[in-house]
């Protein structure tokens, strides 16, 4: 979906299809097939912009293969679908029954990344639309906290230096400029956006920027304003923004509180648990962890990584940090020039919330997607952007 922004430019909004687990270049056709075009025509559009997530495998299929690029090229034409930026944090097996930890491998101080993102970065510039000259790659954010020492940090620091070398020349090569945007999440090296300040403006390029996840800024109870003003002062570019909610719990020392909270504590995806306190931000790796025992001070609000559906925040006594994404959202887009012109939401785990809570089957999956970005399509619309055909 695009929309034109006051000042005239170009602001895209795509659905991450890391949702829809595939690791191979044939699956990522039948997602096209069977849910991203069924959201199109749910939400009555001719273009639906998707975040494309793909895996090692698959991304080695098409950088080696020009055929099967220009296969996906048409196949994403043929079916009203177009494609700005991907999601190239998880490497592999983001669809396995027990993700967790292994999501954070191999990170930047291993070659597979760089060479990864490199690959993804050649297969976006033969995919974007024959209008649009920028595209954007998310990743993660250098590494897990104890997976990096001193010399892996510098390891990281140099190989992203190297991808943004082989990002210029990409750009003389094709005309098309990728940016990679680190994606700061709860328990890496780089945390919050405040984190990510020190590592870019070391880099110094203006190829590698910051992803500014919404559900990730409020786990991490950043305050919006002041997160998106350090960033600004540091010229670190916001190279794009991913839409989601964190799960949320007032008082969770109340019994029915954790009790709610507890049905959110699933084997799958990790669920970093922070609250904050007079002595700074305290927080667990995982939402079953926050639960035991005092592992977590219980005195004040508890923010747990779960990306909650925007439009259906959790039954009381929990909701979601949608009101953050919002204030994001508006200093993002809502002033006289956008920060930010491409926009990804990013909820993956839909069939990792409570049973009762789940799609059952595609096409409970494809009308959430869709109310999801018709939300999203109705903030932007609400800061004077319209939307394009």
């Amino acid at each position: 979906m695009r929309f034109r922004h006051p000042d005239g430019s170009t602001v895209h909004l795509a659905y991450c299809t890391n949702v829809h687990p595939a690791e191979t270049l044939d699956g990522v056709l039948a997602q096209l097939r069977d849910h991203c075009e069924p959201v199109r025509r749910r939400l009555g559009r001719d273009r639906l912009g998707i975040g494309l997530w793909l895996a090692k495998d698959a991304a080695h299929a098409l950088v080696t293969d020009p055929s099967a690029l220009r296969g996906l090229r048409c196949e994403l034409d043929r079916r009203g679908l177009e494609v700005v930026t991907l999601n190239g944090f998880p490497y592999e097996g983001f669809g396995a029954e027990e993700v967790k930890y292994r999501v954070y491998t191999p990170d930047w101080a291993d070659p597979e990344r760089l060479e990864h993102t490199t690959s993804l970065a050649r297969v976006l510039a033969g995919l974007l639309p024959d209008d649009v000259t920028d595209g954007s790659i998310s990743t993660l954010p250098l590494a897990w906290r104890t997976a990096c020492d001193e010399r892996r940090a510098e390891t990281a620091g140099t190989a992203l230096r190297t991808l943004a070398e082989r990002l210029d020349a990409l750009q003389e090569l094709t005309g098309r400029s990728i940016r990679v945007a680190l994606e700061p999440e709860p328990g890496c090296v780089v945390e919050t956006t405040r984190d990510a300040i020190a590592p870019l403006t070391a880099i110094a390029h203006d190829r590698v920027g910051i992803c500014v996840d919404t559900c990730h800024l409020a786990t991490s109870f950043e305050d919006p304003h002041t997160a998106l003003d350090d960033l600004t002062r540091a010229g670190v570019p916001v190279v794009k923004s991913q839409l989601s909610a964190a799960l949320h719990a007032e008082q969770p020392h109340l019994p029915e509180v954790r009790e709610a909270l507890a049905a959110f504590a699933e084997p799958r995806f990790l669920h970093q648990t922070r609250t904050s306190t007079a002595a700074g931000l305290r927080g667990t790796d995982d939402l079953d962890e926050a639960l035991s025992g005092d592992a977590l001070p219980d005195a004040g609000p508890w923010r747990a990584h779960f990306h909650v559906p925007l439009h259906a925040a959790p039954a009381a006594p929990l909701t979601s940090t949608l009101p953050v994404l919002k204030s994001v959202l508006t200093r993002l887009v809502g002033g006289p020039h956008p920060l930010t012109r491409h926009l990804e939401v990013e909820t993956y785990t839909w069939q990792a919330l409570p049973p009762e809570l789940r799609p059952r089957g595609r096409t409970q999956l494809a009308d959430g997607i869709a109310a999801e970005l018709t939300l999203a399509r109705d903030l932007l619309t609400d800061l004077g952007l319209k939307e394009l055909p």
